[in-house]
């Protein structure tokens, strides 16, 4: 790769983890290990294909003192972010949509004034930041990708490109003011320092200030076995009873939940200072669910791990049979998630002819570990698939209305999580 990290710091690429993020306690219990695999962003170029490829422990722990479910090692976030970041959040109108609905629910919560200023943390290509302007208020981001950062600039949403803590809160301070509302979709999970994002927080927001993230669910994670969602990026893997617990030691506390169907099934979680806001009934209605369905239980974390290898075994059932009779098996999408799924399988170019894709930051590159060529979704009928594997299974439906040619030619596909299956 064109970064050379190890010149640039003496830290190690990747580290053990020894004690609980949030509550800090060694407490923490092994109980999914999907093997190494290659970072699930690094899509390699043809030339980067005969380049040494690394791979990362991917094991799951749970803190059998707070609840929380993280991994085993945490990989440098300049490995994961600062080469080629490869995701856009524009790239699907599934999405486009959520992130309209999502900035109309907050701004019918907080009911923000009309200078107020939303920071979004993680803001990609500014997708989400764009709705929040239609509604009228002023908006920033911060984002450490520079390839995305450009790309939001370019738009005119004013981001940073940098990692989210009290030095870049700080800067952000500098260039607009304080913040009113501070965002972050599909990012806390991703952080490993929690702690830093509350500290910056409190630097830029007043005792009236709020912090929403949204992020899946884990118990949606554990019911529908989504365990290709577990990938370097993510670090943990969130419910609110550890979240609960964790935000009280900065004068804050949760005062509302909402769920959305986006990502397998996803809560969004309201956060302000302590006494500020009414609790919403939605935060005890959703602790009473998480202890109903055990998520914070070694034994029924011991139960989904075998439940995944089940999975891995039928799958791979499926992917042979449809080899032995000849037919020709392509995957669709290739999400980050996408990527646990074929590594930890084992599916490679052997397996599948083709992986497609409509983001332009990803045809042309091939698929790291398995090193499957990425192209157009024309190619499905080029190439004369049978069986497409539909990796993105959480926009399925749009997907295959895209490819409604491949499907009146005979095409199917196969959705491989919860079970996999031929549709």
């Amino acid at each position: 790769m064109e970064i050379d990290l190890e010149r640039q710091s003496t830290e190690p690429l990747c580290r053990a983890v020894t004690h609980c993020r949030m509550c800090k306690t060694e407490g923490l219990v092994e109980y999914l290990n999907l093997g190494s695999t290659p970072p699930a962003d690094q899509f390699r170029t043809k030339e980067e294909l005969s380049y040494p490829e690394v791979s990362y422990p991917l094991r799951v722990l749970l803190c059998t003192s707070c609840g929380l479910s993280q991994l085993s090692h945490v990989v440098d976030p300049r490995v994961l972010y600062q080469h080629d970041y490869p995701y856009e959040s524009s790239t699907t109108a599934t999405g486009k949509k959520h992130w309209e609905a999502f900035s109309k629910a907050v701004y019918a919560r907080i009911s923000p004034k009309s200078d107020a200023l939303v920071l979004d943390v993680g803001s990609n290509d500014g997708t989400l930041l764009s709705c929040f302007r239609e509604l009228g208020v002023r908006v920033a981001g911060v984002d450490p990708a520079p390839n995305i950062a450009a790309i939001a600039n370019g738009k005119g949403i004013p981001t940073l490109c940098a990692f989210y803590g009290p030095a870049a809160a700080k800067e952000i301070l500098t260039l607009h003011g304080k913040a009113d509302v501070i965002v972050g979709t599909n990012v806390f999970a991703h952080i490993d320092d929690l702690d830093s994002v509350f500290e910056a927080c409190k630097i830029l927001f007043d005792e009236h200030g709020v912090f929403i993230f949204e992020s899946p669910h884990f118990g949606n994670l554990i019911k529908n076995l989504e365990y290709d969602t577990i990938y370097h990026e993510h670090l943990s893997y969130l419910s609110l009873t550890p979240v609960e617990k964790f935000v009280k030691k900065f004068g804050m506390e949760v005062f509302a939940v909402e769920e959305a169907e986006i990502h397998g099934g996803s809560f969004r979680v309201y956060i302000g200072m302590k006494g500020q806001r009414p609790i919403d009934k939605s935060v005890a209605e959703m602790l009473a669910r998480e202890k109903e369905e055990k998520l914070h239980d070694i034994n029924a974390m011991k139960e989904f791990a075998k439940r995944v290898e089940g999975n891995r075994r039928e799958l791979m059932e499926v992917i042979e049979k449809a080899l032995h009779e000849g037919k020709r098996i392509a995957a669709v999408s290739a999400p980050a998630k996408g990527m646990t799924l074929l590594n930890y399988c084992g599916i490679t170019n052997r397996h599948l002819v083709i992986a497609t894709e409509k983001s332009r930051l990803k045809i042309g590159r091939y698929t790291p570990g398995g090193h499957i060529p990425i192209v157009s979704d024309e190619n499905l009928l080029i190439e004369k698939i049978d069986l497409a594997l539909l990796l993105a299974w959480n926009f399925a439906p749009e997907i295959m209305r895209n490819n409604q040619e491949f499907t009146k030619k005979g095409g199917k596909f196969i959705i491989p999580i919860p079970k996999p299956k031929i549709v």
